[in-house]
């Protein structure tokens, strides 16, 4: 069979049963060059052909590292703010692995810590040559896992198409799962892609150190559930609903199509935000049209870049955040069921119940039910840098954003105080240089 899938990739002769990645109907009004219509068509027409679309399916899991001595207060976090569970630790000889779970139809989430601050590594030198990303070198999110059919015939295929791996000793070295086929971050996102062989039906599992369940994650994790079901929010928040990765202005197109040509993914269409200089660009699963199952994946990137900003006198949110922590993910989005409780919209009784424990949020909730949705940020996590969006829609309301919610959003993220703080001391520090 993997000869046959690989001669049905190089040949292009298609296989009698086979995806159709172009047959959605694109959405947005943002305008792409010649060049990303015209790549579009052929890589996921290849893809298709090549059987790839086929082959991989959902986001397994998605991974994460954090600074020495932040693992186990960032799963209190999680576990409050999310509804995962702590489900077992995976100690390797330099590392923790957290592995959280909510069903096996849903991402895991993948929480690694580093034992020692002196350790280097590639993970660590994509945050280092950023002034904010260096203040937490360790804390990055590193990309996703993707379910696939036959682990060996993906890889040879992507290495075909001149995708990098890391090779099982690096792997190893690496102390990242040994069952994993992985990419080398990429250059447009700086995240990695992972490959997971597993059948329906068959427990994820991933090939990494000892397996333990440590009594203080265990006590964290208890106390925060036990939190949740008091403020009455713990069947109120669902699985994760898109990840939102920030990139440089260049390189939007091309971040794209490389993460449609890595995944089973399509282009869902980009809106153009005038009001902050940016624009919103979402893909999603061919195989799943639920996003709790295989979460949306949106880009975000500037309109212009950032030295034409003192000609044009345009807001720059997206870009300033990507000069400041290296390209990135931004934030993890939530569902939030729809209803009421206690009078109030469900999004606005989690957000004040949350809000009530002494987490912050960038803004009120925006929105309203005759926009289809309501959307909040909470500020950054001061383990892991990223932002929780918290989405309730109406109805049968599909969308992900009005454009006057993104607009309002991305500005919000874009004032940030701890984001302005350090930017402005990285201001100082680079007027000081010689």
């Amino acid at each position: 069979m993997q000869q046959t899938r690989v001669f049905f990739f190089l040949t292009g002769q298609a296989p009698s049963k086979m995806a159709e990645s172009l047959s959605f109907p694109r959405q947005g009004d943002k305008l792409n060059s010649d060049f990303f219509e015209e790549y579009l068509v052929r890589l996921l027409e290849e893809r298709d052909r090549g059987g790839l679309t086929d082959m991989i399916h959902e986001i397994e899991a998605i991974m994460i590292t954090v600074d020495p001595g932040h693992s186990v207060r960032y799963i209190g976090e999680l576990s409050l703010m999310t509804p995962y569970h702590y489900l077992v630790t995976l100690e390797s000889e330099d590392h923790w692995t957290h592995v959280l779970r909510i069903d096996m139809n849903s991402p895991d989430f993948l929480v690694r810590e580093v034992k020692d601050p002196a350790i280097q590594g590639i993970f660590r030198s994509l945050n280092e040559v950023y002034p904010i990303g260096m203040r937490k070198p360790n804390s990055r999110y590193m990309g996703e896992i993707l379910r696939v059919t036959n682990l060996h015939e993906v890889a040879t295929i992507q290495k075909e198409r001149e995708f990098r791996f890391f090779s099982q000793d690096q792997i190893r070295r690496l102390q990242l799962p040994g069952n994993l086929a992985i990419s080398k971050p990429s250059p447009y996102t700086h995240n990695i892609v992972a490959y997971m062989e597993r059948p329906l039906g068959q427990t994820r599992t991933y090939a990494l150190g000892v397996s333990t369940v440590r009594d203080d994650v265990q006590e964290v994790y208890l106390a925060a559930k036990a939190m949740q079901e008091e403020l009455e929010i713990n069947d109120l928040i669902l699985p994760i609903d898109h990840l939102a990765t920030r990139i440089y202005s260049q390189n939007r197109e091309v971040a794209i199509l490389e993460w449609l040509s890595l995944s089973s993914y399509y282009y869902w269409g980009s809106y153009d935000i005038k009001d902050q200089n940016s624009s919103t660009n979402v893909t999603k699963s061919v195989h799943y049209a639920n996003e709790m199952q295989s979460p949306a994946k949106v880009f975000t990137a500037n309109n212009t870049p950032y030295f034409v900003n003192h000609l044009e006198k345009l807001p720059s949110p997206t870009e300033t955040f990507v000069r400041n922590y290296g390209p990135r993910l931004h934030h993890i989005a939530l569902g939030v069921a729809d209803g009421e409780r206690h009078g109030m919209e469900n999004i606005e009784h989690v957000v004040k119940q949350i809000a009530s424990q002494g987490r912050d949020f960038l803004l009120d909730v925006i929105g309203s039910r005759v926009d289809g949705l309501k959307q909040i940020f909470s500020s950054a996590s001061e383990h892991s840098s990223l932002i929780v969006e918290y989405v309730q829609r109406f109805g049968d309301f599909s969308g992900f954003f009005t454009k006057q919610n993104v607009a309002e959003l991305t500005h919000a993220a874009g004032v940030e105080e701890e984001l302005l703080e350090m930017q402005s001391e990285a201001e100082v520090v680079n007027m000081s240089s010689p």
